[in-house]
């Protein structure tokens, strides 16, 4: 879009209201969609006519089995092993689907296999990478010897220390094909914030980095890297990449990437059964160490087919990117984009370095179709009076997704005044814990001001009023009432599944509560109004307050703590908030303050660093 667009756009949005349109489709471009492409499917084998996406959505949560059955036979899954029944029992928790099934996931995103490119990386320091789709099917054979070599076979873990590059996702893959189990965290956590997830899945072979590259500054990890590895008794082998040229950790049995890669066998894809676990993701609570949720081979291949290809239209010809690092769930949505044949781009660094237009930038180079990002990088930009459209080309650019925190309606307002005026803004919202969004873009249907624009497919998404009843129009709670085949399988260590039935259907009996505030409107889009519980989402990264709590308590300095995020919609970026109570005879001076950020920076990651600090007398309990 070229600036006389950008600016006859801008004008045009100043009379639009809340929940006015800003975008819709064209007729040619609904005929493209593969939303339609599923429709008229349906209607050719099924004999299953409906006149819009309503009627559809209505199907597709009235007749869960008939659905998730298209979704199976639409997409062609390869199955080792038939299935005997789609869904065995219709209820939560315990749903059971596609009974006596054998598959594997990694097959399928291992599927195509040609010269063009699967995988292009770039990092802010200028590093580049593009593997073809042939390429990448060796890599990953190569790697799936190496962890054979290593003993890693089915139901071990793999744990991941590792920025988001080729190698995280190679090596995701290959775990995936061997019926192992994969986990991952970003480079910058720190040590403690690694090991409160790691430690409690015993993995049998770390991979790690030896340092990174953020804002410009690079950071060494070693150090780090050997307190975990020692921390972790089961380890049997580590696995480095080098970034800083560190040749080793000291004297601990240490093998390099290009060791692992060193020996080629032929490809296998171990058959597992549909719930068989694919990898561990981690959802902090208010309590306890983080929760590690299981997601299984067979429900994440059918959502993240139908979210990827259904709603975010993404295709063989589309070059996927997200902005994220490899401890957020959307780094897992974002190597999905390799099940429906697109190019995933995957980027390194900071959003914001050597400053805000360095995403644009990307964009603009690599030819993005579908770029990904958060709330907080689009307000940023907008705060910092940016204008893509100005300064890039993005021909290639038909949609932006935004996720991580509720976009408020002058978001929409700058993307469409800034980026491009003929794009669909598909904001989405979901979690960690299904690893998916439930409301999401549709394709279909026209974009308004603040909004999501549906519920998913397959996803019967409520709001609840304060009476547990289902409300339309209302703020209420965000609500499942019928399940999804990517709900966890179980939580890791949760032998009885008393947490997991605590962190979900504690407060209604078989519907599952997922903790955010929503609004359904008449016309079936949503809007998202933030956390209804004490979970905290900084820039699409949950986090508990207990997280905080232990390491700032530990303080000799600190007597109580309190953290509280202000983020809510219409607000442009909300703040965390920490307050203390100081012990008796000190005070909350810089030397205090400083401490505190060094070590949740240290400790956890650099998200959790405090906005404000502020000493209070006391700190408000209930009387629990």
């Amino acid at each position: 879009m070229n600036e006389p667009d950008a600016l006859a756009a801008k004008s045009a949005l100043g009379s639009v209201e809340e929940g006015g349109v800003l975008w819709r489709p064209t007729p040619e471009a609904l005929e493209r969609t593969n939303l339609t492409g599923y429709m008229n499917w349906l209607e050719e084998k099924r004999g299953l006519v409906f006149q819009d996406y309503a009627e559809l959505w209505q199907w597709s949560v009235r007749e869960l089995e008939a659905f998730w059955e298209s979704i199976w036979q639409y997409f062609g899954v390869v199955e080792r092993k038939p299935y005997r029944r789609v869904l065995a029992e219709r209820k939560m928790p315990g749903a059971k689907w596609f009974e006596g099934a054998l598959l594997n996931y990694a097959e399928h995103a291992l599927r195509r296999r040609d010269r063009r490119p699967a995988l292009v990386y770039r990092g802010e320091d200028g590093a580049s990478t593009e593997l073809s789709s042939l390429e990448l099917f060796e890599r990953v054979e190569r790697a799936r010897a190496g962890l054979r070599r290593l003993g890693v076979g089915k139901s071990d873990r793999v744990a991941a220390l590792l920025p988001n590059g080729p190698e995280a996702v190679i090596a995701a893959l290959a775990t995936a094909s061997l019926g192992a189990i994969w986990s991952s965290c970003p480079p910058e956590f720190g040590v403690r914030s690694v090991l409160d997830r790691f430690s409690q899945i015993e993995p049998k072979v770390v991979l790690a980095v030896d340092g990174y590259r953020y804002g410009g500054k690079t950071f060494d990890r070693t150090s780090a890297v050997s307190e975990i590895v020692d921390a972790l008794p089961g380890v049997k082998k580590t696995v480095l990449l080098s970034f800083l040229g560190a040749s080793g950790l000291g004297d601990r049995s240490v093998m390099s990437f290009d060791e692992l890669l060193s020996e080629r066998e032929p490809m296998e894809f171990e058959p597992v059964p549909f719930d068989h676990p694919l990898w561990v993701l981690y959802s902090s609570g208010t309590t306890g160490l983080p929760k590690p949720i299981v997601h299984g081979h067979g429900g994440i291949l059918l959502e993240h087919y139908k979210a990827l290809s259904l709603h975010c239209d993404l295709g063989p010809d589309d070059r996927f990117f997200w902005f994220t690092t490899t401890g957020w769930m959307m780094w897992n949505f974002l190597i999905s984009g390799l099940l429906v044949g697109s190019t995933v781009v995957l980027y390194d660094g900071s959003p914001a370095y050597p400053d805000l237009n360095a995403l644009w930038r990307l964009a603009e180079h690599e030819r993005i179709t579908y770029f990904g990002t958060s709330a907080p990088f689009l307000l940023a930009c907008k705060k910092a009076g940016i204008q893509p459209a100005r300064d890039f080309h993005f021909e290639k650019l038909k949609a932006v997704g935004v996720t991580g925190a509720p976009l408020p309606p002058d978001g929409f307002d700058w993307v469409y005044s800034n980026v491009s005026g003929d794009i669909l803004l598909g904001s989405l919202s979901g979690g960690t814990d299904l690893c998916t969004a439930f409301v999401l873009p549709c394709p279909l249907e026209e974009v308004r001001r603040g909004e999501i624009q549906c519920r998913g497919l397959g996803a019967k998404v409520e709001a609840f009023n304060e009476a547990g009843k289902s409300v339309v129009g209302e703020v209420g709670e965000l609500v499942l009432t019928e399940p999804m085949p990517s709900m966890p399988v179980f939580l890791w260590g949760d032998a009885d599944g008393s947490r997991y039935h605590e962190s979900y259907f504690d407060m209604y009996d078989g519907v599952w509560r997922h903790g955010d505030w929503i609004r359904i409107t008449e016309r079936g889009s949503c809007i998202i109004y933030g956390r209804s519980d004490s979970t905290l989402n900084r820039g699409g990264v949950r986090m508990g307050t207990s997280e905080f709590y232990r390491l700032v308590e530990q303080l000799p300095e600190v007597s109580d703590s309190l953290v509280i995020d202000t983020s809510r919609l219409g607000t442009e970026d909300g703040k965390l908030w920490l307050f203390i109570v100081v012990a008796h005879g000190k005070e909350l001076d810089d030397s205090l303050r400083n401490s505190i950020c060094d070590l949740l920076r240290r400790e956890l990651s650099p998200r959790h660093v405090p906005d404000e600090i502020h000493a209070v007398s006391e700190i408000p309990r209930t009387l629990n």
